[in-house]
Formats: structure tokens, sequence, C-alpha cells
């Protein structure tokens, strides 16, 4: 399982409504393609970039979604809105 959790502060709720990106907890070893490929699967949207950094020793990925894909409906899917 490459994607751990989702994840939602008030700066990515941000990157949500403007940017159509979304955040979340991978596993540390995961790739870009990875969690790209996670993403497109488990929830059937087509994904066109993919941010990795490491904060406080946990691996965050920001992904952006393709236009016609929009990330407030994944996020609220999620529950995380």
């Amino acid at each position: 399982m490459v994607l751990i959790k989702p994840l939602m502060t008030e700066k990515l709720l941000k990157l949500v409504e403007s940017e159509n990106k979304i955040a979340f907890e991978v596993e540390r070893k995961a790739n870009k393609s990875a969690i790209k490929q996670a993403v497109e699967k488990m929830f059937n949207v087509k994904v066109v970039k993919v941010n990795t950094m490491i904060r406080k020793n946990k691996k965050i990925a920001i992904v952006k979604l393709a236009k016609e894909n929009p990330a407030i409906d994944l996020a609220t899917q999620l529950g995380i809105i």
C-alpha cells in the first residue's frame, strides 16, 4: 500500500481550491511513478504531476490532478472537507 492517509491543513485546503492539488502521506520508499499509479488506480482520476517532500520523518506527496478531475470532489469523497 503506497498511500497511507490523505492530509488536510489550512494551507493544503488552499491548494485544493486554487491549484487542483491534494496531499497524501505515503510510504517512505515510494517513488513518484508508484504514487501516481496508486492515486490513479485507487480514485479513478488522472494525475498530472507529483511532488514529494519529507517532513518530520514522514514522506508527503502533493498530487496535481487533471482539470477534468476536481480535487475538491476527491477531498469530499475522502471525507477530509
